[in-house]
């Protein structure tokens, strides 16, 4: 975006005295006065412009759509121009489902898993029934907590400063500021203002409807304990549902090791392939209803885990970069580089530097710098 700063301009110089000028007839004085008028009238329409942050008039250029003030350093973008937002009340609604039906999955997945996979846990012995059901509390209270706090934790809102007035404005004191016209405030540069939430996010990184709210500076670092408490929790009923089917399934009846004695003949190995899916549908057919749970949950777990891991290596690589994913995307295509360091993500997740100075040092000490 190409942005001009507001020049100052200078009066023109006086017009010579009397005694030098030459002299003017009526006549020629009231041809020049009509066409001075115009020229003084058409610089007041068409070049004097009003910076909404300090309220300073300045002379531009009539092809200056964005231009940056002198004085404040507060952006002004003729070109903007407030979208309609019409949709907003769906995609509120479109949340809010998201919402419901996530918190109903993951209390599925915790009664189901309570209901088919501990009373077999017990049966194996008390001390393992008791440590497996402590483990599953402390993911479940915590992956549940952590889900609140960045669902309905507010994302982060820009503080309010003062703008609009030349006394409350100081020099720079809107620098790199542009208007939101949603809003109807200044917005920081490093501010989004996102039109499903309808509010401006400070360091907002994308609006995840799966929470219905957006992730920004108040509750990413919230986000992604979420993501690695969820992970987790994932794999552990992958896990423990895995191991609780193995010891309730059906026997598969066994399939004579005879019919390979030949392998050259296709027949057999067919025979035999025919034979080990009809005992493995035989044992389906007679599994009982909790082992008909512990596969779903099995396989559910499986499956979100692999979304929320992906999702989660990206958000930890930004932080990594020391970038958002918003942020990611408007640096895509320049020439602006970032440091990439671990200590990004200590100071994300706002840990002590005593703590992690061994581990961050003898990390650092490996890495080879490529000039």
């Amino acid at each position: 975006m190409d942005v001009t700063d507001s020049a100052t301009t200078t009066l023109p110089p006086p017009p010579p005295s009397s005694e030098s000028a030459p002299l003017l007839s009526d006549s020629t004085l009231q041809q020049a006065s009509p066409q001075e008028d115009h020229c003084v009238a058409s610089i007041t329409e068409d070049h004097e412009v009003t910076c909404w942050g300090c309220g300073l008039c300045l002379i531009l250029s009539p092809y200056t759509p964005i231009f940056k003030c002198g004085w404040c350093g507060a952006i002004t973008n003729h070109n903007a121009r407030k979208i309609d937002n019409t949709y907003f009340w769906w995609r509120r609604l479109r949340d809010r489902c998201f919402v419901c039906v996530l918190l109903l999955f993951m209390l599925f997945i915790i009664g189901g898993g309570i209901w088919a996979i501990y009373p077999i846990v017990f049966s194996f012995s008390y001390f393992c029934g008791i440590f497996h059901m402590t483990l599953s509390i402390i993911l479940s209270v915590t992956t549940i907590a952590t889900y609140f706090l960045a669902a309905f934790r507010s994302p982060g809102i820009p503080p309010l400063i003062p703008w609009g007035s030349y006394p409350a404005v100081g020099k720079g004191g809107l620098d790199g500021y542009t208007f939101c016209n949603y809003c109807s405030k200044p917005k920081s540069p490093n501010s989004h203002h996102c039109r499903s939430c309808g509010m401006c996010v400070l360091d907002m990184d994308h609006h995840c409807p799966f929470i219905g709210n957006c992730v920004g500076a108040a509750n990413h670092r919230v986000f992604i304990i979420f993501l690695i408490s969820a992970v987790i929790s994932n794999l552990y009923v992958s896990l423990i549902s895995s191991f609780t089917a193995f010891h309730i399934w059906p026997p598969i009846r066994q399939v004579p090791i005879a019919v390979l004695s030949s392998p050259s003949d296709y027949m057999l190995v067919y025979s035999f392939l025919k034979e080990t899916a009809l005992s493995f549908s035989t044992s389906v057919e007679s599994l009982s209803l909790r082992g008909f749970i512990l596969i779903y949950l099995f396989l559910a777990s499986v499956s979100v885990e692999i979304g929320l891991g992906v999702l989660l290596w990206q958000q930890l690589s930004y932080v990594y970069q020391g970038k958002t994913y918003l942020s990611h995307l408007s640096s895509r295509g320049t020439n602006r580089a970032s440091k990439k360091d671990c200590q990004n993500i200590v100071r994300f997740f706002g840990c002590p530097y005593s703590a992690t100075r061994c581990l961050l040092g003898f990390w650092n000490s490996r890495k080879t710098h490529k000039k």
